[in-house]
C-alpha cells in the first residue's frame, strides 16, 4: 500500500478491557476510524479472530461486535489490510511492551520497503503507551537500539540523517486514568467500559503529542497533553496505582488467607491513613532525586491530590486486584508481583538505590515481600 492512507485512524492495541473503554469512548462502531489491533503470536487474539466477535456491555446493554469488521491480528496485518492508523493507543501489560515495540519497527520496515524512508517515517503510527509503570526512559532507548539493530542488518536505511528524531518523537506516554472491567474469560469475556476518563499525553514531539490529542479528543475521548516530561506523570499515577493495586491486594488477603477483590472506595477510606502516607512519601523521596518533583514541591498537596484522583473511581476493582482474583478462581495465581506492580516496584527500588536512599530501598523491597506473602497465603487456602 503505497498511497498515503487517511488520516484520523486509531489502533487500540491490545484487545482487553481498557482498549474496549477506549473503543466506546471514542465513538466506537463498526466500519468506523477506531478499531482493535491484537498481538503477534496471541493466542487470545487468535480465539477472538477465530470465534468472530467480542461483547462489550454498556448501560445495561451488551453489544457483539464482528470481530472482523473492527480488529485486526496485528500491526502489520492492519496495515496489509489497508487501515494504517495515524495513532496507536497501547495498553498492553508492561512486561508486553518491548514486543510492541519489536512488532511497530517490523511495521516501518515494511513502510520503508514500500514506500520509502521519508514516506514511511510520516506514516508510522504514533504509539502512545498507556499503560501502568515507571517505564518511559527505559522504552525509548530500546525503541533506539531496535531501529539501530534494523540499520545494522540492512532492513533500513541509515536514519542518523534525520529520520531517527522523527520517529523517536512518535513515541509518546499516556498516563490514563480510565477504567475497565472484564467479566469471564476467553472468548466469553464480556468487557465493561468505565466511565470517561482524563488520558494525560507526555513526551514525544510537540508536534506529534499535539497531533494525537488532537485526533483522539477529535473522536470524543478525554485526551488532554502536557509539556511535563513523561517520568513526573509516571510518578504522579504511579502513587494512585500502588495504593490502589498493590494496598489492594495486601488488605484484601486476610490473616486465614481469604481473599475478597476489594474496590477503590474500599481501599483508600482516609486520606491521612498512615500507610498510604508513608508509601506516598518513600515515593516522593525517590521522586525528587529523579527530578520528577522539584526540591520545594508540596508533598501534602501531592498527596492529597493523588487521593482525589484515586477517589474518583470508588465503585472501580483495580485492575491487578481482578487479575488476581481471576487467576486464583482459575487456580493459576502465583506468588509473585503483576506487571504494573513490577513496572513500579523494580524502577522504585533502583532508582532509590543509586539515589543511596536506604530507607526507601528497604521499603519497597519490604513491599514485595508482604505482597509475595500474602499471596502465597492466598493460594495455601485455596488448596
Amino acid at each position: 500500500m503505497s498511497e498515503a492512507p487517511p488520516p484520523g485512524r486509531v489502533g487500540l492495541l491490545p484487545f482487553g478491557a481498557l482498549s474496549a473503554a477506549f473503543f466506546m469512548h471514542l465513538g466506537g462502531r463498526e466500519g468506523g476510524r477506531v478499531r482493535f489491533l491484537g498481538r503477534r503470536d496471541s493466542a487470545s487474539t487468535d480465539a477472538i479472530l477465530a470465534h468472530g466477535s467480542l461483547s462489550i456491555t454498556t448501560g445495561g446493554e451488551t453489544r457483539t461486535l464482528p470481530a472482523g469488521e473492527i480488529c485486526h491480528r496485528d500491526l502489520l496485518s492492519a496495515y496489509e489490510a489497508g487501515f494504517l492508523p495515524e495513532v496507536v493507543v497501547v495498553s498492553a501489560n508492561s512486561d508486553q511492551l518491548l514486543d510492541v515495540l519489536r512488532e511497530a519497527v517490523g511495521l516501518l520496515e515494511r513502510l520503508c520497503a514500500d514506500a520509502g524512508l521519508d514516506a514511511a517515517a510520516d506514516r508510522w503510527p504514533r504509539l502512545v503507551l498507556s499503560s501502568n509503570g515507571i517505564y518511559h526512559e527505559r522504552v525509548r532507548r530500546f525503541l533506539v537500539e531496535l531501529l539501530e539493530e534494523s540499520m545494522l542488518f540492512g532492513r533500513l536505511p541509515d536514519l542518523w540523517d534525520g529520520a531517527m528524531g522523527r520517529l523517536v518523537g512518535k513515541l509518546l506516554r499516556g498516563v490514563t486514568f480510565q477504567t475497565g472491567l472484564r467479566e469471564g474469560s476467553g472468548v466469553d469475556a464480556v468487557y465493561r467500559p468505565g466511565p470517561p476518563r482524563k488520558t494525560t499525553v507526555a513526551g514525544g514531539s510537540a508536534a506529534d503529542r499535539s497531533r494525537a490529542v488532537e485526533v483522539l479528543a477529535g473522536l470524543g475521548g478525554w485526551f488532554v497533553e502536557t509539556d511535563a516530561k513523561p517520568v513526573r506523570t509516571e510518578f504522579d499515577k504511579a502513587l494512585v496505582n500502588l495504593w490502589a493495586n498493590l494496598l489492594g491486594q495486601l488488605r484484601g488477603v486476610d490473616a486465614d488467607g481469604r481473599f475478597t477483590p476489594l474496590r477503590v472506595g474500599e481501599i483508600l477510606t482516609d486520606v491521612d491513613d498512615a500507610e498510604l502516607r508513608d508509601l506516598s512519601g518513600h515515593l516522593f523521596a525517590v521522586g525528587r532525586a529523579v527530578r520528577a518533583y522539584a526540591a520545594d514541591e508540596d508533598f501534602d498537596a501531592l498527596h492529597r491530590d493523588a487521593f482525589a484522583m484515586a477517589s474518583a473511581a470508588a465503585a472501580h476493582v483495580p485492575s491487578s486486584v481482578q487479575q488476581v482474583a481471576s487467576e486464583l478462581a482459575a487456580g493459576r495465581l502465583r506468588a509473585k508481583l503483576t506487571p504494573t506492580e513490577e513496572w513500579l516496584i523494580e524502577p522504585l527500588t533502583r532508582y532509590a538505590r543509586t539515589a543511596g536512599l536506604g530507607e526507601s530501598v528497604d521499603y519497597f523491597e519490604s513491599l514485595r515481600s508482604r505482597v509475595v506473602e500474602r499471596l502465597e497465603a492466598a493460594i495455601a487456602r485455596r488448596a
